[in-house]
């Protein structure tokens, strides 16, 4: 058997080298392409604006640091080759392409261009700085595409390294960060942009699943498209603002932050559902829906603090059973478990708490499925101490999940009953009509 395992491992190890080189045929010269392309057409403009902050001047002018600013070229190329398969090629090459497109759009509809005079250089640097400006114009600011693939980059490796290696692979990218501006490269503003670029295209193909946008079906669910229709609107909303803004700062761009963030939510709600916040059965989420979401799950914790202000984090149902809102950290210690119904909220790691995630859309109903597979989960969990029953605010989806095990374990006779139960207990309930329903064929 041994002897039969080579041979596929030289298979697959030649197959990722023929994937790697071919996208990388494609890859660079369309970067060159489209790269000096946004150039060439910046510099037709007259009076192509900057966003440099004022305070900017003081950042000096480090002529080394050229050399970590070239390095991420290296490993551009390298890490197509450091992969396990073709597929994970073909993803971090989709990444690659995903940056490069946006930023180029970027550059072309809206150029930039950088206004610091970069002082003569000599040595190793200089013939670095002189072969950079040979292709590389002050154009082509925000997003920094150097940032995006940094981004990108740093997530590909960072998995891969243990011990010192990972240390020093942290320090490296942190000066392949710092070295767009010790360059003079770039303005501050260009770094969040492109970091949020890089996310973005983390978030797009993540690892190990497909595309959050893979499954998308338009919902047919006219509640759902409502839903999709007003966070849409509070992205155009932030988009607005975010022109408006950097008329008069270039900190203005940060507001796409949270525009972005609403666009993906409403994808969520319009037919991808909850794919888009990846997160695991285990309450995890992944780094660039944690990033990329931070504006919305702020607003979501606001709106948590305020509709329960005047109530206990949670209350017993029964035999250990309770309901409550979505929890902090500090609030777990007395639960061996939590079902948790939310969607958008990550989980939280603590020792000795086992984290089950049934992820179901804020404001919508749970499948009946969904109801069913979480309330088991409930009744094989209690076995073991006390657990927490929530999601948001832990008036719907957990209250659905909640009122379902009250029936499988015989406290109440049908959802109406388990209903006023839990009303009984002082937790607000504000359930669909059709979710009694719901509950009732998950009982079953």
């Amino acid at each position: 058997m041994g002897e039969g395992i080579v041979p596929v491992l030289v298979t697959d190890r030649r197959a990722v080298f023929r994937a790697a080189a071919l996208w990388l045929a494609v890859l660079a010269p369309f970067f060159y392409l489209t790269y000096g392309t946004a150039n060439w057409l910046a510099s037709l403009r007259t009076g192509v604006p900057n966003l440099a902050f004022g305070w900017e001047t003081n950042i000096p002018f480090i002529a080394w640091t050229i050399i970590p600013y070239w390095s991420i070229n290296a490993f551009y190329a390298l890490s197509l080759f450091v992969n396990d398969t073709p597929d994970e090629v073909g993803r971090l090459a989709r990444r690659y392409l995903t940056a490069q497109v946006v930023a180029v759009v970027c550059f072309i509809v809206l150029p930039l261009q950088a206004i610091f005079v970069r002082p003569e250089t000599d040595g190793l640097p200089g013939f670095m700085f002189d072969v950079l400006g040979g292709f590389d114009k002050p154009f082509n600011q925000a997003p920094s595409l150097h940032i995006a693939l940094l981004v990108i980059i740093w997530d590909h490796w960072r998995g891969r390294l243990r011990g010192i290696g990972l240390a020093v692979w942290h320090v490296w990218c942190l000066l392949i960060g710092l070295s767009v501006l010790t360059t003079w490269q770039h303005h501050v503003i260009d770094i969040p942009t492109g970091a949020l670029l890089g996310l973005f295209a983390l978030w797009l193909f993540p690892a190990g699943k497909p595309s959050p946008l893979a499954g998308f079906q338009r919902t047919n669910d006219a509640k759902a498209w409502r839903l999709a229709t007003y966070y849409t609107a509070g992205a155009v909303v932030f988009l607005i603002l975010t022109i408006l803004a950097t008329l008069d700062s270039g900190a203005g761009l940060l507001l796409l932050w949270p525009s972005l963030a609403l666009a993906i939510v409403a994808l969520s709600y319009a037919g991808a559902g909850t794919a888009v916040f990846q997160k695991q059965a285990d309450g995890r989420v992944s780094l660039a829906s944690r990033w990329l979401l931070a504006p919305y799950r702020l607003g979501a914790r606001l709106n948590i603090l305020w509709w329960t202000r005047k109530l206990p984090p949670a209350v017993e149902v029964a035999d250990g059973v309770f309901l409550g809102r979505y929890p902090s950290r500090g609030g777990l210690s007395t639960y061996v478990a939590v079902i948790d119904l939310s969607a958008e909220f990550p989980g939280h790691n603590v020792p000795g708490l086992a984290w089950h995630a049934f992820p179901v859309l804020d404001l919508l109903s749970a499948s009946a499925p969904r109801i069913r597979e979480a309330a088991m989960a409930v009744e094989e969990a209690r076995r073991h101490g006390p657990v927490l029953v929530s999601c948001a605010l832990g008036f719907q989806r957990s209250a659905a999940v909640a009122s379902c095990w009250l029936m499988r374990s015989g406290h109440a006779t049908n959802a109406a009953a388990a209903v006023a139960q839990v009303k009984a207990k002082g937790r607000p309930v504000h359930l669909p009509f059709n979710a009694y329903a719901l509950i009732e064929e998950a009982a079953r």
